[in-house]
């Protein structure tokens, strides 16, 4: 068997590792266009839930990260002058650079042939083979190059965002809320390893332009930011990585193969960053396609399994990712409410959480709400 691969990211080498370390005799070639040190952002992040999945799937991988993770419990909510957590919210996080490193190593220790900076103009090129696979991003060539049999559809959110670093290290999954003159920013800032978080900060549009962020230079960004979070970053700058103003972009396809093309992580669906990583889907599309190609008798059997068994679970993620970045692109019309009455409604935005949850979780976070609830009817 011959497989192609079109991405160096966490979805085509897991996949990678995962088919290789099945069966040996595999070929699998994996392609990227940048080098092997080469990463945009910061830190990614991962529920409990899919670390059990990584670790029954390569427990060799998974030691390697396990090692390597930061990890916490607590959703922490800054706002106006107050700290909330809730408790019972295990993730952790990893740098971006240190897990494509990671499975990097796994992939050539196995055989898998990999192929830094070569870039793929035209994906055809790469057919000569029983399966090929686009994992090569949101702006996938292999989905662009075949999209009258993917049909994709992209929607652009409202709000501007911009992933950041810092050294400040925030002691939880952090979400802090600024209020300007100009509107409301907010930051989802969480500890990636021992000297650095990431650092998302967005805002509508019209708070961006009327900040004047639409003309600023990335160290008027950064500076600018750094002012407006002092508080949330306790007297920390902020760091770029090639760090740009850009729109979320949700991307759903209508078909996930074509022949013996299929497309995994960013390449087939987005999910907005307030709800989880895309690594973690990326992965978890790793693993599934993995599955199906091993309880099939071809890849022509796999590829439909694939998308029927998978999708339900994205587009059930998706359809919450979706309410959450429309809460965040009504910030301004939130804000008012005392500190654990608008935690509860942050916490509650996407519908997957609901107040008997959080009783589980945190039953004093439950019992501050209910008292101010109580005080506020």
């Amino acid at each position: 068997m011959k497989i192609n691969i079109v991405g160096g990211g966490p979805a085509g080498l897991y996949f990678a590792i995962l088919m290789k370390a099945r069966d040996s005799s595999i070929e699998i070639n994996l392609y990227e266009r940048t080098s092997a040190d080469q990463t945009w952002g910061w830190g990614v992040v991962f529920s409990s839930k899919t670390l059990a999945y990584l670790g029954e799937s390569d427990p060799i991988a998974y030691q390697r990260l396990q090692e390597q993770l930061v990890n916490w419990t607590d959703v922490v909510m800054l706002y106006r002058g107050d700290e909330v957590r809730v408790k019972g919210n295990p993730f952790s996080a990893i740098a971006r650079l240190k897990i494509l490193q990671t499975l990097q190593e796994r992939a050539i220790e196995l055989g898998v042939s990999l192929h830094f900076e070569t870039e793929i103009d035209d994906p055809s090129s790469l057919r000569d083979c029983d399966l090929l696979i686009g994992a090569d991003g949101i702006s996938s060539l292999v989905r662009t190059k075949y999209q009258d049999r993917f049909e994709p559809e992209i929607q652009v959110g409202t709000n501007k965002f911009i992933w950041l670093g810092t050294k400040h290290l925030f002691t939880g999954l952090t979400l802090g809320f600024a209020e300007t003159k100009a509107g409301a920013f907010a930051c989802h800032a969480y500890r990636f390893c021992d000297d650095t978080s990431t650092f998302i900060a967005e805002c509508t549009e019209e708070t961006w332009r009327q900040s004047g962020l639409d003309n600023a230079s990335e160290a008027e960004s950064l500076s600018k930011l750094s002012e407006i979070f002092a508080s949330e970053l306790e007297g920390q700058s902020l760091m770029s990585n090639n760090s740009k103003w850009i729109n979320f972009r949700r991307v759903k396809n209508k078909n996930w193969h074509y022949e013996n093309i299929v497309l995994l992580g960013d390449a087939l669906h987005t999910a907005h960053f307030s709800i989880g990583s895309g690594t973690k889907l990326a992965m978890e599309d790793s693993i599934a396609l993995f599955e199906c190609l091993g309880t099939t008798d071809s890849v022509a059997e796999a590829l439909p399994k694939f998308e029927s068994t998978r999708r339900p679970a994205v587009e059930k993620l998706q359809r919450a990712a979706e309410t959450s970045r429309i809460w965040f692109e009504n910030m301004d019309s939130k804000l008012g409410p005392p500190p654990h009455i608008f935690s509860y409604d942050c916490m509650t935005r996407s519908g997957r959480v609901d107040l008997e949850l959080l009783r589980e979780q945190d039953s004093e976070f439950v019992s501050a709400f209910e008292r101010e609830r109580g005080q506020n009817l």
